[in-house]
C-alpha cells in the first residue's frame, strides 16, 4: 500500500474525506456504508451499520427510527462516532462529534425519495422493539400498503440525524502494522493535524 504523508492531506478534513470517498467509489460496493457507534446512559457502547446520505460543511447525515435503540441513546447522549472501512484501498476514516436531528422538512424531503417498499417498511416498523413474529410485521406493512397511495407519509418517529465533526482520523494501511494515521482536531483556530502512532 502507498504511504500517506502529511503533504498529501487537504487542510480541510471534509475535502480529504471527499477525495477518499471518490477514490473508494469505483472499488468498494457501498462506500457510504458506515458503522455508527453510540453509548447508553450507563456508558455501554453499541454499534450498527448505516448508510451515509449526505456530507457537507454542516456534518454527516444518516436516517433511522427516532424510537430505536440508537435514537434513545442519542437522546440521552448526543455524541457518536462513525467509521468507514474501505478494504480494497486499505483505508479507514473515523469521525467523532455531536449529533442532532435534522429539520423535519429535510427528513420529509429525503423520505419522499425512498422506494415505496422502504417507506412502508419505515412506517410499519417499531424499530428495536420486540416483535412476536415476522408475520406480524408483514401484516402491518400489508395494512399500510392497502390504505396508502404512492405518497406514504414519513412517520414522526423516523428521520435524520446530523453528526457535526469535532475530530477526523484518516488511516492508511502499511505493511508490518506500521500504518499511517493522521487526526484532525477542531480548534478555535481551525483544524489541527497530528500524525499518530499506528
Amino acid at each position: 500500500m502507498a504511504e500517506l504523508r502529511r503533504a498529501d492531506l487537504a487542510e480541510d478534513p471534509l475535502e480529504q474525506f471527499r477525495r477518499w470517498f471518490e477514490e473508494a467509489r469505483p472499488v468498494v460496493r457501498l462506500p457510504e456504508a458506515m458503522a455508527v457507534a453510540t453509548a447508553a446512559p450507563d456508558g455501554g457502547p453499541s454499534v450498527r451499520m448505516l448508510l451515509l446520505k449526505a456530507a457537507d460543511e454542516r456534518g454527516f447525515v444518516f436516517f433511522t427510527g427516532y424510537v430505536s435503540r440508537k435514537g434513545a441513546e442519542l437522546d440521552a447522549n448526543p455524541r457518536a462516532a462513525l467509521l468507514f472501512y474501505w478494504d480494497p484501498l486499505g483505508r479507514q476514516v473515523r469521525v467523532e462529534g455531536t449529533v442532532q436531528r435534522v429539520p423535519a422538512a429535510e427528513s420529509d424531503e429525503y423520505f419522499a425519495t425512498r422506494p415505496q417498499g422502504s417507506r412502508l417498511g419505515a412506517a410499519a416498523s417499531r424499530q428495536s422493539a420486540v416483535l412476536a413474529s415476522r408475520a406480524e410485521l408483514e401484516r402491518a406493512v400489508g395494512k399500510l400498503a392497502a390504505a396508502a397511495d404512492e405518497s406514504v407519509r414519513r412517520p414522526s418517529t423516523w428521520g435524520g440525524y446530523r453528526l457535526a465533526p469535532e475530530t477526523y482520523e484518516f488511516w492508511q494501511h502499511r505493511d508490518d502494522r506500521l500504518h499511517d494515521r493522521f487526526r484532525y482536531i477542531h480548534t478555535v483556530d481551525g483544524w489541527r493535524i497530528d500524525r499518530l502512532y499506528p
